[in-house]
């Protein structure tokens, strides 16, 4: 057994290496089953021990998966297409937060279809663990050494190793992101909880609207190995690119959102 035998890999047992990012995954994971329960209240979301199993598991697929099949696809199809045994490799690296989001996303519409519960309640409720969760896996890319930004001379600059000139910590830049956005969105959970006025969504909707704007800020200072694609004269980032359909997801959830407790109110008068 060896510990911390290189920057990437956190112990080596034999030939079995744990690498930091899946201790972050890891970690994330458990942080998830252990918190998801006790934000139920909050939405007045009646689940048994059981249920909760099987929502964290479908969470956890769907994170695995989608961020999986996401890299694949936004990041590398042409590659993994000529080498596609490299698609299960994952201990080689590559996830995509954005197929995250997709896969996530999908489970939460399977199991709120299979129990007959919110959706929109589930989904508020999964938002604070998941940005949390984003934060450990920027953390993951920063005990790696990837993911940097672009060359600066703020007095904050870092070094890579192989890298040159100091950088934009953008890993950093990230988890700041994410762990403001899991505050935010906590305490407006917390506040609004059986609040007549706050529909179910609205927390689910500051999530998205909020990561939608700062991730596309945070590409702005990152390094793009990827490249630019160059929309109405914009020279964008992929993972811009990519964020934008959140940003728009999260704006028209609030408009649903709206809508449906105007179509209550209706009712009642």
């Amino acid at each position: 057994m060896t510990f911390f035998p290189s920057r990437a890999i956190a112990l080596t047992i034999g030939p079995l290496s744990v690498h930091w990012y899946g201790v972050m995954y890891a970690l994330a994971f458990l942080l998830a089953f252990w918190w998801l329960p006790r934000l139920t209240k909050y939405r007045q979301l009646e689940l048994s021990g059981k249920d909760m199993e099987h929502f964290s598991l479908a969470l956890i697929l769907g994170v695995l998966l989608g961020g999986r099949i996401g890299f694949v696809l936004f990041y590398g199809f042409e590659y993994f297409m000529t080498n596609p045994l490299e698609i299960l490799a994952v201990w080689h690296g590559g996830m995509s937060s954005h197929g995250g989001f997709i896969g996530v996303m999908i489970a939460l519409i399977l199991f709120a279809q299979k129990k007959r519960v919110s959706l929109l309640a589930l989904a508020d409720i999964i938002v604070v663990p998941a940005a949390i969760g984003l934060a450990l896996g920027r953390l993951g890319n920063f005990i790696n050494g990837e993911l940097y930004g672009t060359v600066t001379t703020l007095p904050w600059g870092m070094a890579f190793p192989e890298i040159e000139g100091l950088r934009h910590p953008t890993q950093l830049y990230a988890m700041a992101k994410d762990l403001f956005i899991a505050l935010v969105c906590f305490l407006h959970l917390k506040r609004t909880a059986g609040s007549m006025k706050t529909r179910s969504g609205t927390t689910a909707s500051i999530f998205l609207i909020l990561y939608g704007i700062l991730r596309f800020i945070v590409e702005i200072f990152r390094e793009q190995p990827y490249g630019y694609v160059s929309i109405a004269g914009l020279q964008l980032s992929w993972g811009q690119v990519y964020t934008l359909p959140i940003l728009v997801f999260g704006l028209a959830l609030v408009i649903i959102v709206r809508r449906r407790g105007q179509n209550k109110r209706a009712e009642i008068v």
